[in-house]
């Protein structure tokens, strides 16, 4: 069971349940509007799918509204030796590795996020660009543990190794989130801590590189990764927190246009994104972009 967004046969794109049964819609024009209170709003929500209606024309990734998609860095010991080998600067991958306090940082606005089979992004003025394959958790407004999800952190080497403060460069670019296909309530995975995530990257039609590693490598719980992100932040659309990757290529490999990149994590699926190059092929997510009437309309009486 999954929730997903989709858009139908007639074009209107809708929240819904897709399960054994076919895809179920819900009393709700958005996820953010599910994920806008506390978990038992969100629990009593999916209790309230409909009967199965026609099967979605494609897939949306699962995040709208004003949710955010953040990330955690160097959570699995192989990121921090990666991040190590590329830079210049090798102590602060280290020290956060160690720290109390995690690595978090903002990777893109819901209208900026790819979904299942659209295209990612390697930035035009990169050298070194790779696919980093992530679960990623979803949280509400409240600040708990709604659901899990997808993420492929699309990461730029040769920026951030250049210079570790040049991260948001190496990392906030057009095409470089794609999250879903959809989000498995939190309750439907057994243990989040022992899920095998798994990487293939086609080039021509042939496997060019492939990995495998596992939740379980994780240092961090991830509600202690929740709780630093909720630490001064209200985030009244819920959000989603990608959990770090495990899965690094050597320096040697580099993504190229044309490429195709699957991810998976065990119980949640599989996501599959082409790849392109440089932000005039990513203009199409500019449509996706709220209008401004809508957003007018969000901030109530802020602008009256």
């Amino acid at each position: 069971m999954k929730v997903v967004r989709y858009v139908d046969a007639d074009g209107a794109t809708r929240v819904g349940v897709s399960d054994e049964t076919g895809v179920r819609p819900l009393p709700v024009g958005t996820v953010a509007e599910m994920l806008s209170g506390d978990l038992a709003r969100w629990r009593e929500l999916l209790t309230k799918a409909g009967p199965p209606s026609p099967e979605p024309v494609r897939l949306l990734p699962p995040a709208d509204g004003d949710m955010e998609v953040w990330a955690a860095g160097v959570t699995y010991r192989r990121s921090r030796d990666a991040r190590m080998e590329e830079s210049t600067v090798v102590d602060p991958y280290d020290r956060v590795y160690q720290a109390p306090r995690p690595e978090l940082f903002f990777k893109a606005l819901a209208w900026r996020v790819c979904g299942p089979g659209e295209p990612v992004a390697i930035r035009g003025d990169s050298t070194v660009d790779v696919p980093e394959p992530e679960l990623a958790v979803v949280v509400t407004a409240s600040g708990e543990i709604a659901g899990y999800t997808l993420c492929n952190d699309v990461s730029s080497r040769s920026i951030e190794g250049e210079n570790p403060l040049y991260l948001p460069q190496a990392k906030v670019y057009a095409g470089s989130c794609a999250i879903g296909p959809g989000i498995v309530p939190a309750e439907l995975i057994t243990d989040p801590g022992g899920l095998v995530v798994s990487l293939v990257v086609r080039r021509g039609g042939e496997i060019v590189f492939t990995g495998r590693t596992d939740t379980g490598q994780i240092v961090r719980p991830l509600p202690d990764l929740v709780s630093w992100l909720f630490e001064e932040q209200d985030f009244p659309d819920g959000v989603v927190l990608s959990t770090g990757t495990g899965i690094v290529p050597d320096l040697d490999f580099s993504l190229e246009a044309g490429d195709e990149i699957t991810i998976a994590v065990d119980e949640i699926g599989e996501l599959t994104n082409p790849v392109v190059r440089g932000k005039q092929a990513m203009t199409w997510l500019l449509r996706r972009r709220p209008r401004r009437t809508e957003a007018i309309a969000s901030t109530g009486s802020f602008l009256r």
